[in-house]
């Protein structure tokens, strides 16, 4: 894997602290959400691979906006990865952590974050070369208090995670108060009922107090 792409990804996802979670069923969407969320001042999106149309929207998403650091979510095999980087994606995260699917992300350069769960997840994890890790999903597992406690162990080796899943605007707060969480990931502030209702300027202005709430923890 580029260890200078993969390093410059964690690095960014680490500076935007936000990351929005998208799911689009309409890829003539793509623009005006990607509008209203650079405008609101979002450097990241997560666009789920969960519709029909999910490569085509993350297409429309990169076009829309070039500079965004674009990842594919819910990318569970290595045809799925291999799509969502020619559609524009610049890193691929994963519910769960498929060995399969990190080495192949891991051949091919295609950043990734996989999912973990477990302390067994992240010791697998660890052994194939990934230490920025997805934890999912957050608020079932415990929230902050049981990740600060799966993290302990492995604090040592600089794991860093990103939880996704259940997060609120007072949990994203609180999950980024702790040392090991480099970013959060949440679609409060961009539900799929506000973009069924193409509410651009609501989802704009929601963001902007996700990211002001964001800035309390920094």
């Amino acid at each position: 894997m580029d260890s200078i792409r993969a390093d410059s990804c964690t690095t960014r996802l680490a500076s935007a602290r936000l990351v929005a979670v998208v799911t689009l069923d309409r890829p003539e969407d793509a623009g005006p959400l990607a509008e209203a969320l650079v405008t609101a001042g979002i450097t990241a999106i997560e666009l789920t691979l969960r519709t029909p149309t999910a490569l085509a929207a993350l297409s429309a998403l990169r076009r829309a906006a070039p500079a965004i650091l674009l990842g594919a979510g819910t990318v569970l095999n290595p045809t799925q990865a291999d799509a969502a980087e020619a559609a524009g994606a610049d890193f691929a995260l994963a519910p769960g952590l498929d060995p399969t699917t990190v080495r192949h992300c891991l051949a091919t350069g295609l950043p990734v974050v996989p999912g973990v769960a477990t302390a067994s997840d992240i010791q697998i994890a660890l052994g194939l070369g990934c230490s920025f890790l997805k934890w999912f999903p957050a608020e079932p597992l415990g929230g902050v208090k049981g990740l600060r406690t799966l993290a302990a162990p492995f604090r040592h080796l600089r794991v860093r995670y990103l939880p996704m899943g259940g997060i609120t605007p007072e949990t994203a707060v609180a999950y980024l108060g702790e040392p090991d969480v480099a970013a959060v990931g949440g679609s409060w502030f961009v539900t799929p009922d506000l973009i069924q209702r193409r509410a651009w300027a609501e989802i704009s202005q929601q963001a902007r107090r996700a990211l002001s709430l964001v800035s309390l923890s920094a």
